[in-house]
């Protein structure tokens, strides 16, 4: 699927990449929901996967809500680079052990949710010009929505779809 190039193609395609991976995972018996995946992933079940989707999506209302005040967010998150990533996906990781998956499921659809409503709040020109706010760099505020939601959403479906195998 190509990449989002317009505000309806971000939204649609962002509806449409969540829905299949709900469908995914709907399609199984809570037991097979809460089964573990086969060695070799941090994210060790739909839960994990779900409580990441959604953590990154609060990282991302985090660096709108500063960066759209004219402040520099910390991205990814304080004390973490882009390089220290998958340090930070496994603190995300640990932060959510506790959390159950039907919790996990209600944190995703609500900060999914969250997202779509603030895609929806901009136009095409606000979402993908490039270098129209500084805090999105040489990038597009666009850029950012896709790798929260679309691309993000594509990536989770297809670690599941894998791991049930």
């Amino acid at each position: 699927m190509p990449r989002p190039k317009s505000k309806a193609e971000l939204l649609q395609q962002s509806k449409k990449n969540c829905e299949k991976l709900n469908q995914l995972i709907e399609k199984r018996s809570i037991a097979e929901q809460e089964q573990e995946f086969p060695p070799g992933t941090m994210n060790r079940n739909i839960r994990d996967v779900l409580s990441h989707l959604h953590h990154w999506h609060l990282m991302f209302l985090n660096w709108y809500e500063v960066g759209m005040a004219g402040q520099k967010p910390d991205m990814p998150a304080k004390g973490y680079s882009w390089k220290t990533t998958p340090e930070l996906n496994k603190w995300i990781w640990e932060n959510y052990q506790q959390t159950t998956l039907a919790e996990a499921k209600q944190l995703f659809q609500t900060s999914h949710k969250q997202l779509m409503e603030l895609i929806d709040q901009h136009t095409n020109e606000e979402l993908f010009e490039k270098k129209r706010y500084k805090w999105t760099g040489s990038t597009s505020l666009g850029a950012y929505f896709i790798s929260a939601t679309s691309s993000h959403y594509d990536w989770a479906r297809k670690l599941i779809k894998k791991a049930i195998k």
